[in-house]
């Protein structure tokens, strides 16, 4: 047995050194970075797009809507209804609107929806007949009014709901003009479910698709076309309860991006 000693007593001392190494190492190593972000613009690329909100503007007489545009909007958020989903992982933006939410003119539901603009600072408008104008929405939709859970997420508009993307429950839709039901794509939505959102508009005709799965394509000829994403709640105080804001529609933005050619 005394031939065995030396090597039994040099195992223990290598696995002690490996044990102390390891400690060693342990206790001096760089902390992992965690991500931190404060406003919506360090998770997406809000250079080209205006934010309307479902609340007061203090500044214009009567009730309007508050639009933010650039370059405010870099340096802008307004908890529960703009904001980032989460400071610690920075991964998506919030987006809320309550059924008791203000509303622009001529329209039934209020939204917390960006708004297509140019590299100038102008408001988009380009025709459904030239060149390729391409969105994609990163995006999950988290909470839906009561009473009525339908919500829009996603749109292309040109004075009027051209086509867009609408929860009704657990019926993910893609639509036509006023045809609410024109594609379903999916009967089992599930909330908080991640899933890419896609319009092609081109040669007259829109193209849907659905986490690149092909779902309709829409003749349509217009020539003030814009996107628009976030949350359109289609509901209200009179036909959704209760009346405040604790009733609401939600969708968290993980990417956008918007390309015409």
């Amino acid at each position: 047995m005394r031939g065995y000693r030396p090597l039994a007593v040099l195992l223990s001392v290598v696995a002690s050194v490996t044990t102390v190494a390891a400690t060693s190492s342990s206790s001096t190593a760089a902390p992992i970075p965690v991500p931190a972000c404060t406003y919506p613009a360090e998770i997406l690329n809000l250079s080209r797009w205006k934010l309307q909100l479902p609340i007061d503007d203090p500044n214009q007489s009567g009730t309007q809507i508050l639009q933010v545009t650039q370059p405010r909007l870099n340096t802008y958020q307004i908890s529960p209804w703009f904001k980032v989903s989460s400071t610690s992982t920075c991964d998506a933006v919030q987006f809320r609107n309550a059924v008791n939410g203000v509303k622009t003119p001529n329209t039934t539901y209020a939204r917390s929806e960006l708004r297509e603009m140019n590299s100038g600072g102008n408001e988009a408008s380009w025709s459904s007949n030239s060149g390729t104008h391409t969105m994609v929405i990163d995006q999950a939709i988290t909470h839906l009014p009561k009473v009525k859970p339908h919500v829009v997420a996603g749109q292309i508009h040109d004075g009027n709901d051209r086509s867009v993307f609408r929860l009704e429950g657990s019926s993910l839709y893609v639509t036509r003009d006023n045809d609410t039901h024109y594609k379903l794509v999916t009967s089992n939505y599930t909330l908080g479910t991640r899933f890419q959102a896609k319009f092609v508009v081109s040669n007259g005709s829109i193209k849907a698709y659905y986490n690149n799965v092909w779902q309709a394509t829409i003749p349509v000829s217009f020539t003030t076309g814009y996107f628009k994403a976030g949350v359109y709640t289609q509901a209200n105080c009179t036909n959704s309860s209760p009346c405040d804001g604790s009733n609401y529609g939600q969708v968290k933005v993980y990417n956008l991006t918007v390309s015409h050619s």
